[in-house]
């Protein structure tokens, strides 16, 4: 089999971190990216050897200079999983419009942009996967999270739309949709919460793991996944049947 480079957005923490990790381990040569926490980067490097390059995924032209070294180092990139977002929760009726372009330039913006840098390679060698990681929040809607679930379901909209550009290419765009999952962004939660509020909902009893939502991605990106495009793929434990 070829030999594959994949880029991983927010790839050096969280659910990235285990979809980085599961994809150095199936073979692929992996460019986890990031935009701001040094230490996590370098730690993260040191435990996978995996290569991690900074620069903020937002920014059209950063990242495509990033894309273009990237290549350049790795080889052409045949698989990109657009993973990295931010939440900054407020009701709508106290959200700012900083609030509100934050989280879209960083949750929405980005899968445009770096989907954008990669799609002429795949277009031209006639081989694509992308995988855009959306949210039950998304699906669903959460209060205080107007900007977070608006950003979200975006991308199911460009990742349905996308899948339709890029399928007589050999280019499958789909998205997966996990509900809670066992991160740095539950950890502020008071394990009560957890407990009390959140399992209840979850009918498998127990949040998700970042290896689960990692081995959804590689389902996607399998070279034999040609037939599954414009999918989105709910990893939620039961939790929303959509």
């Amino acid at each position: 089999m070829t030999t594959r480079t994949a880029i991983v957005t927010g790839g050096t923490r969280g659910i990235g971190e285990a979809v980085s990790a599961a994809l150095a381990g199936a073979g692929f040569r992996v460019a986890a990216t990031y935009s701001g926490d040094d230490a996590a980067a370098q730690a993260f490097h040191d435990r996978t050897g995996i290569g991690t390059y900074k620069f903020d995924v937002g920014d059209f032209d950063a990242a495509g200079d990033a894309v273009a070294r990237i290549e350049a180092e790795l080889g052409p990139v045949d698989v990109l999983v657009n993973n990295a977002g931010i939440i900054w929760d407020v009701p709508v009726h106290r959200m700012t419009m900083e609030q509100w372009s934050s989280v879209m330039r960083t949750d929405l913006d980005s899968v445009f942009i770096m989907s954008r840098h990669v799609i002429e390679g795949m277009r031209e060698r006639r081989f694509g996967r992308i995988v855009n990681m959306t949210s039950i929040n998304g699906q669903k809607g959460q209060f205080g999270q107007v900007n977070y679930s608006a950003a979200k379901a975006g991308i199911i909209g460009f990742t349905k739309a996308l899948a339709l550009e890029g399928a007589g290419r050999g280019i499958t765009v789909n998205c997966i949709a996990p509900g809670h999952i066992d991160t740095g962004m539950l950890h502020s939660l008071d394990r009560s919460v957890i407990d009390e509020k959140l399992l209840p909902l979850i009918p498998v009893g127990r949040l998700g793991s970042t290896e689960d939502i990692a081995r959804c991605v590689l389902f996607l990106v399998a070279e034999d996944a040609g037939f599954l495009t414009g999918v989105t793929l709910t990893a939620n434990g039961g939790q929303y049947m959509a």
